[in-house]
């Protein structure tokens, strides 16, 4: 077995293995084993019985065999994005201010509803990828303006000084 690669010697050992079984096995009614096999290398043992070719097993499952669903049809080219909402190319803080409608006179149940209705329209979750740091600045306009209103309310009333 020198001198072989692992896979020849492996073969030659099952070759003599296979030929010492054959000498100790008392011969059958039916005649001698048979070592049938298909060309791909598969191979069986056979006593006589019914043994099929490649071409004969492959016929036996033709049945089983499904067409190919139809290829889907092309789809045309997406159509071009919508354009962006305009309200989210308005960042400098006067624009956002405006957006808000900040009067001065608002209390802060409505200021904080204000906020909320704001975060509707602008989050940046909500956003076109392409604009959500737009969306991400307007926030955070609006929430500094909104929290400093609130702070002015708040001092006003610990000053005493009606709105």
């Amino acid at each position: 077995m020198f001198g072989m690669t692992v896979f020849e010697s492996v073969l030659e050992r099952l070759k003599a293995e296979a030929r010492q079984a054959a000498e100790d096995e008392a011969p059958d009614d039916d005649g001698p084993a048979e070592v049938r096999g298909l060309p791909s290398g598969f191979a069986g043992l056979g006593t006589g019985g019914v043994f099929m070719s490649g071409p004969q097993a492959a016929a036996a499952y033709l049945d089983l065999y499904e067409e190919p669903a139809p290829a889907a049809p092309e789809q045309p080219a997406p159509a071009e994005p919508p354009p962006p909402p305009p309200h989210l190319l308005r960042i400098a803080p006067e624009e956002v201010a405006s957006d808000l409608g900040l009067t001065g006179r608002e209390s802060v149940e409505a200021l904080l509803a204000r906020r909320r209705g704001f975060a509707r329209e602008n989050h940046p979750d909500r956003a076109p990828e392409d604009l959500r740091a737009n969306a991400t600045l307007r926030m955070k306009i609006a929430n500094m303006l909104i929290d400093e209103t609130i702070r002015r309310i708040n001092v006003e009333k610990s000053l005493g000084l009606s709105r």
